[in-house]
């Protein structure tokens, strides 16, 4: 069997920046965290286009606001807690209201920031981000998922949060992949539960899928990529065709993927719905891994919570 490759997706974001660094219209923009970013690897290639505008992240976002106005496609870049969390009036302001150009690549989120600890382990920032009318919130499940965001979030117009990860995770798509914005994605099909994943916990998700499986429960493993807009289509067919639902993140269980598949099949396929993710509580520092399963965000509680999915049927 072929070794399992893994990549963290903020490696990814930096290698997407710089293959957008030939267009006239790219700039990027960095809260003096370019090597932990990655943007960095931009700045390298192209110095005339990057700015570090310093620990000044509401500053940084005022300032990708008036470059795109003047026909700049901009990505403005630091963590998810200063991204989505110190700037957040100003993305709420000067970006979403008037519906720029701005792409907003924030890493180091969730629990997988490891020994950081609470005061950098955003898990907040999808729930900031999905109250913002007109913004796009993508979470790649891989480092080629990554990849391919970064690319159509550019070609999109209008603002989009980004959201990669410091850990390297395991590759769950192929090179041929096609990412397409909005649309969520069957990585396995089945008929007694769904379990829908967002980020590293996609790669759970199917591991968890194959301990069910073991034991006669047929899981389906949906990734959602893309949160806001979220494809209300895949989540109704897969209500409708095996009755449960499990949601996976590594987000606060409150306002995050949870929350936005709940809200839909409430009014669409009411059914059975469980959610797994980071519980009302802050982090701790730690090893990445060992955080991950402490907070339960593992395929072992995958399975469990969709054991119990399908007994509420």
């Amino acid at each position: 069997m072929a070794d399992v490759i893994k990549c963290a997706t903020r490696d990814a974001y930096g290698k997407a920046l710089k293959a957008l660094g030939e267009r006239d219209d790219i700039i990027v923009l960095d809260a003096d965290l370019a090597k932990a970013t990655k943007t960095i690897v931009f700045k390298k290639e192209f110095p005339d286009k990057f700015i570090d505008a310093g620990i000044a992240e509401g500053n940084m976002m005022g300032v990708a606001a008036g470059l795109s106005t003047v026909g700049y496609t901009v990505f403005a870049s630091s963590f998810a807690m200063f991204s989505a969390g110190r700037a957040f009036e100003q993305v709420r302001n000067s970006i979403a209201y008037p519906k720029l150009n701005v792409k907003i690549g924030a890493t180091h989120a969730g629990i997988s920031v490891g020994e950081d600890g609470a005061s950098h382990q955003c898990c907040e920032d999808i729930a900031l981000m999905r109250s913002i009318p007109n913004m796009v919130i993508i979470n790649p499940a891989d480092d080629v998922e990554a990849y391919q965001a970064v690319l159509a979030a550019a070609d999109f117009e209008g603002p989009v949060y980004m959201r990669f990860g410091r850990l390297a995770v395991p590759r769950v798509n192929a090179e041929d992949y096609k990412f397409e914005l909005g649309k969520g994605v069957t990585l396995r099909d089945g008929k007694d539960v769904t379990i829908v994943a967002t980020g590293l916990m996609v790669n759970e998700a199917l591991i968890a899928a194959e301990e069910l499986k073991a034991e006669g429960i047929d899981a389906r493993v949906i990734n959602i990529h893309t949160i806001k807009p979220i494809d209300k289509d895949i989540l109704f067919k897969a209500a409708k065709e095996t009755g449960a639902v499990v949601t996976a993140e590594e987000h606060s269980v409150i306002g995050g993927l949870g929350s936005a598949v709940t809200e839909v099949l409430s009014e669409l396929c009411p059914v059975p719905v469980l959610r797994l993710g980071v519980e009302d509580t802050f982090g701790k520092s730690g090893p990445a891994v060992e955080l991950l399963k402490i907070f339960g965000l593992d395929a072992k509680h995958i399975a469990e919570k969709a054991r119990a999915a399908v007994k509420l049927k």
